[in-house]
């Protein structure tokens, strides 16, 4: 009787332990909230401000006389909350530093965490939001760029976020998505997870935003993921880096998933970004000094040209050199070339 009682005993401690562990392993694991409708607006989702830090100064101006021929006027919001939804994963342990962010523009239409990732955002201490209705087949400026605005903004609002540590990333073609985000908003995104999907930046396409906005995305953290089998991405991926490098953009590291196709990244290659950008920068003030010198002479240079051509009436050529230089330099170029351009 005696060895049988201490049998059940044994085989109920060792129930008792298993069920302690499953419980903790149930309360350590964090909570995913899906269809979320957010309530908060803010002034950089807005239409205005998006025009002046995504398309260069005279695509702007463009986009604003063309609304005044028509009689239309810019909406305020192009988002109307009450009609989206987003998904949030929140870790369940709060880091000391408080929760980083991490917002995903997908390629796809729904709201989902790409499989794997929690693991990796509850060991990081990282917030996961997207939106709905974001994928490759909605407008990036009317839908795609401003959801993933307002999904920082009332995530910020909703938990406790570690301002510097916000950071935006996506898929394929939301990987585009996220760069210009990253450009463009650079005092929100402190860095940017490019997932099998890039593009050169300083062109028609991805133009270089207003100065003060650009200066701080040259301390941005970029980091690169694309598996090795993605072979024209990883082009992609070697052509955008080399801009990012003309451009004085230098805190840029990439990694190739072995083995790896067109595919979202996996936990490893998730954790390597993610511990990538929380390091904190260290940027070699000389070395960038002396790119923005040459990139400043490289642009007065192209201006006394345009000066010249104006001046001696080549009023044709003038007006294709600007067009140029607006495509190539961005917000680099204004106030000079609006001016010009009136």
């Amino acid at each position: 009787m005696r060895m049988k009682s201490a049998r059940h005993f044994v085989a109920f401690g060792m129930l008792a332990a298993i069920l302690l562990a499953a419980a903790q392993s149930i309360q350590a694991a964090g909570e995913t909230f899906r269809d979320i409708v957010f309530v908060g607006y803010s002034e950089r989702s807005s239409s205005a401000e998006l025009a002046r830090r995504m398309l260069s100064p005279l695509a702007a101006l463009q986009l604003k006389r063309q609304m005044a021929r028509e009689g239309k006027q810019m909406v305020e919001q192009p988002i109307k909350l009450s009609e989206e939804k987003f998904s949030v994963y929140v870790p369940s342990l709060r880091p000391a530093r408080d929760y980083a962010l991490l917002v995903f523009v997908p390629p796809w239409e729904d709201a989902r965490l790409p499989p794997g990732w929690t693991p990796v955002l509850d060991r990081y201490g990282v917030i996961f939001v997207s939106a709905a209705r974001s994928g490759n087949d909605e407008s990036v400026f009317d839908r795609r760029e401003p959801l993933a605005l307002l999904a920082a903004h009332n995530a910020m609002q909703r938990y406790p976020v570690d301002p510097e540590r916000v950071y935006i990333s996506g898929f394929s073609g939301g990987a585009r998505v996220a760069l210009r985000l990253a450009l463009g908003y650079p005092d929100v995104f402190r860095g940017a997870f490019l997932n099998a999907g890039s593009d050169p930046i300083g062109d028609a396409k991805i133009p270089i935003p207003p100065k003060e906005l650009f200066l701080r995305f040259q301390s941005t953290h970029v980091v690169y993921v694309t598996g090795e089998g993605d072979t024209s991405q990883l082009n992609e991926d070697l052509s955008s880096m080399h801009s990012m490098k003309k451009w004085c953009v230098f805190d840029v590291q990439s990694h190739v998933v072995r083995s790896g196709g067109h595919e979202v990244a996996d936990s490893t290659a998730l954790a390597w970004a993610l511990n990538v950008l929380m390091q904190d920068a260290r940027p070699d003030f000389n070395k960038l000094g002396a790119c923005r010198l040459a990139i400043e002479q490289e642009l007065n240079i192209k201006m006394q040209e345009l000066d010249s051509l104006a001046a001696a009436g080549h009023d044709d050529e003038a007006q294709k050199l600007l067009l140029k230089i607006d495509g190539h330099f961005g917000g680099l170029a204004a106030p000079r070339s609006i001016e010009l351009a009136h």
